[in-house]
């Protein structure tokens, strides 16, 4: 019996690269975003802040991205009562709201991207943007 497993995980490196992509494609877009990076076990990699973006986008940021990297699903598939229960179950750690999406290459799964400032549909519509540009696996 084995003692430990091997998980994959987001590098610095990659992260802080998607972080620059995704604040480039919300000013692109007319967006001042938060972006995070989480890694699979839901430990900050990374985070962004534009020039004037809203202080609360910070945290709402962190939750989509941890929401993705927990689950392994874009933020917004909870039915409405989960979507209620989830986030008063885990001390608000996971969110429903638009804006997060699993981070996967080669099939591995490496983390959560969370993207915060917009609507909730620009948000999910930049975090779609930045997974095409760093040639994520589309989910």
């Amino acid at each position: 019996m084995s003692k430990y497993i091997e998980t994959p995980a987001i590098t610095f490196e990659a992260a802080h690269d998607i972080v620059k992509v995704a604040i480039d494609e919300a000013a692109k877009q007319g967006v001042k975003a938060v972006v995070t990076i989480i890694d699979p076990s839901l430990l900050l990699v990374a985070m962004g802040k534009a020039d004037g973006a809203t202080p609360h986008s910070v945290e709402t940021s962190r939750r989509k991205a941890s929401t993705a990297a927990s689950t392994r699903r874009a933020t917004g598939w909870m039915k409405p009562d989960f979507a209620i229960e989830a986030p008063i179950a885990t001390n608000t750690i996971l969110t429903n709201i638009l804006g997060g999406v699993p981070l996967k290459f080669d099939g591995k799964h490496i983390g959560g991207l969370g993207v915060a400032g917009g609507t909730p549909a620009q948000d999910a519509e930049i975090a779609a943007a930045v997974l095409a540009a760093i040639g994520a696996d589309a989910e």
